[in-house]
């Protein structure tokens, strides 16, 4: 590695020279290039080059339709900053600054959510630079294919699952180069929240994946819409057949979801009409999910859970419902079908994994985060585990997810849930939890954010 000027640094890799920003006591190197792909096409990796890799002006992003309901409870990000592109695989490494010559960090790889449908490795929502900083660890993000050209497929002429082929592109990489940066490529842990957990949850049965990473954990997962998607999806392929050529993405962007299946007929899965569908490469049948899922599992270490109120994500922050279900009988029946559908959608599922893990032989923790803040009225919904991962004040602070929440609140939980993920990172365990024989050998995790004291 050496200095090209003032706060930039080149590093000199087996993959080539690679330019990477030094800023605040982090070093991050930006939108790497794994792997190139043209339309439907499997992803095809990057070879060495011997010119310098630098970093583009503004983050490659998959083209993506935004969620005024995402937009509203964790915060706008500037449309300028991103610019679309279909072929969309990078990542990005941040590490600390100082670390001491030889040494090998545990590594992290980020794999965001966004219902297989939007977001990126690079939102300013996930800049790992405080926990990298805190924990003196390497963090790795990862963008994929997402939407329709990563995750609805089923025919010749478009393949499934192209988004999880790019995942395994990406998890080569990192195997390959990691060192290179100071990390550890035989202590690699994968960390994904919502369709990122769920991609993970999929990876570890893929094919092409022996040896590429250790330690799973899984936040948010919603295993509970991973069942009998084949006619939704064949549905949905079918009605887009026509626009699967147009060259204009934007346009695409715009006119997809007129066609998206509807609720009435595929029930609550219809929620996520994009997703991993089984009987295609990398994956297994559905029916043959489970028993795979077991015979794995003495090869990954387990760290999978949830938030106590998930779906007040979406139910508790509607005007429509909330003119009726707001107080009194109401509330009390809305805080009945949060309580319902998080468990449905991720409570069991998540229960249920563990298990088929653990009587696998293999390693599992079940965790459940739960909120007792008087501030918040939503409770632990889907999202809030990510202000505590990743920190970042500035980027929360227009997110309507913690309004009325002191930021100190969530620093000091956050803290504490970084420690906690970072010890699992480092040595596959988490001490200090006693064992729950009635659940085989699944230690669980009660974790409460709490008011500072």
């Amino acid at each position: 590695m050496k200095s090209q000027q003032k706060g930039i640094l080149i590093f000199d890799t087996r993959f080539g020279k690679i330019a990477a920003l030094k800023k605040d006591g982090v070093i991050k190197a930006k939108s790497i290039r794994y792997a190139r792909s043209e339309r439907f096409q499997k992803p095809v990796p990057i070879q060495y080059s011997a010119s310098d890799s630098l970093y583009p002006d503004k983050t490659p992003v998959c083209p993506q339709k935004l969620s005024p309901l995402v937009e509203k409870m964790i915060g706008r990000t500037p449309v300028e900053e991103f610019e679309a592109e279909e072929s969309t695989q990078y990542l990005s490494i941040t590490r600390p600054e100082n670390i001491i010559e030889k040494e090998k960090l545990p590594v992290l790889v980020w794999i965001h959510g966004g219902s297989h449908e939007i977001g990126c490795g690079d939102l300013a929502t996930a800049d790992p630079a405080e926990w990298v900083k805190e924990q003196h660890i390497i963090v790795v993000t990862v963008s994929y294919r997402l939407g329709l050209f990563g995750f609805l497929g089923g025919d010749e002429k478009r393949p499934a699952n192209l988004g999880l082929f790019d995942m395994i592109e990406a998890l080569k990489w990192i195997k390959t180069n990691i060192t290179d940066f100071g990390g550890d490529a035989e202590n690699i842990t994968l960390l994904g929240q919502s369709s990122g957990g769920d991609a993970i949850a999929h990876l570890m049965i893929s094919d092409g994946i022996d040896d590429l990473f250790k330690r799973v954990i899984i936040q948010s997962a919603p295993l509970g819409l991973r069942h009998k998607r084949q006619k939704m999806s064949a549905e949905f392929l079918k009605k887009t057949e026509d626009m699967k050529d147009d060259p204009d993405v934007l346009k695409m962007m715009d006119e997809y979801d007129k066609l998206v299946p509807s609720f009435m007929k595929f029930g609550l899965k219809s929620a996520m009409p994009f997703g991993t569908q089984y009987g295609f490469p990398p994956l297994c049948k559905e029916e043959e999910a489970v028993e795979k899922w077991r015979e794995n599992a003495k090869k990954y270490d387990l760290l999978i859970g949830l938030n106590n109120d998930e779906t007040a994500f979406y139910l508790k922050t509607s005007e429509a419902l909330n003119k009726y279900f707001g107080k009194g009988l109401g509330l009390k029946i809305m805080n009945k079908v949060v309580e319902k559908t998080t468990e449905f959608i991720y409570g069991v599922p998540s229960r249920q994994f563990a298990e088929n893990h653990s009587k696998g032989g293999g390693n599992a923790y079940l965790f459940r985060i739960h909120s007792q803040l008087k501030e918040n009225p939503i409770g632990a919904s889907h999202c809030v585990d990510l202000p505590l991962i990743f920190g970042n004040e500035s980027a929360w602070k227009s997110s309507e997810m913690l309004k009325n929440i002191p930021w100190e609140h969530i620093h000091e939980n956050g803290k504490k849930l970084r420690a906690l993920w970072t010890e699992f990172a480092r040595t596959g365990i988490i001490s200090d939890q006693s064992e729950r024989p009635e659940i085989l050998k699944i230690k669980k995790i009660e974790l409460s954010i709490n008011s500072k004291k």
